[in-house]
């Protein structure tokens, strides 16, 4: 009993040591000064190789700078750490799916199935896991029909987000009506989102659209003004 009291004296400010380590790296991660926190993670995880946070955050970093190899190797040991976290398999798709962007046409067509896969599994895991359906919502959008892109199963996901926020379902809608150039639905769904939730973000797609697809730029311009007005603290 002594012997283990002593133990636990011994290797107490260890912990106290590491706790404090990762304290430090977190709010530099939390300040987005990535550079800084990356080699604090990467020492911190030598001694705790199995610490989920440490390892989300630098797979994070490795995401914000487009290493996508390095970022799939920390959620790939996240996923298997801990296979029940719906987020682990989502953040692994999306890091598979922009590798396959940049990838050339026959490679990236062997990782469709995988890239579906995670995402599936994140909203099996969540079933309100909205990331996962907008992910999905996009992957449907852009693939050619012939390797299996579709708008019925974009329009699916769309319905499924509207059951859990009634803006991310019209924001959906209004994106795919956009994206087949479907411009006065995507208009009318994206003047629901902002009647429903009234974001910024709501409101800029809207301008985007008038702006951008519609030629209307006074329209835009007159639309994120009535956002500051009404947003006037």
């Amino acid at each position: 009993m002594r012997n283990l009291f002593f133990k636990i004296i011994l290797l107490f400010p260890l912990l106290i040591f590491a706790q404090s380590d990762f304290e430090k790296g977190e709010k530099l991660f939390l300040q987005a000064k990535y550079i800084l926190a990356k080699p604090i993670f990467e020492d911190f995880i030598k001694t705790n190789p199995n610490h989920l946070k440490a390892l989300e955050y630098l797979g994070d970093i490795e995401g914000a700078n487009k290493s996508w190899d390095k970022a799939m190797t920390y959620y790939d040991k996240l996923r298997k750490l801990k296979p029940a976290e719906a987020n682990y398999h989502y953040k692994y798709g999306g890091c598979l799916g922009m590798k396959a962007k940049e990838s050339n046409k026959f490679k990236a067509l062997g990782m469709i199935d995988d890239i579906k896969a995670s995402f599936e599994k994140a909203i099996q895991l969540n079933a309100n896991h909205i990331e996962a359906r907008w992910a999905l919502i996009e992957l449907y959008l852009e693939l050619p029909g012939i390797v299996g892109g579709s708008e019925r199963k974009a329009q699916q996901y769309a319905g499924e987000l509207f059951k859990i926020s009634p803006v991310d379902g019209y924001l959906s809608k209004g994106r795919i009506a956009e994206y087949f150039e479907r411009y006065t639905e995507a208009e009318r769904n994206y003047a629901r989102a902002i009647a429903v939730g009234g974001s910024k973000t709501t409101y800029q797609k809207l301008a985007n659209l008038y702006k951008n697809k519609m030629n209307q730029p006074e329209k835009a311009k007159l639309l994120m003004q009535a956002y500051q007005e009404k947003n006037k603290s």
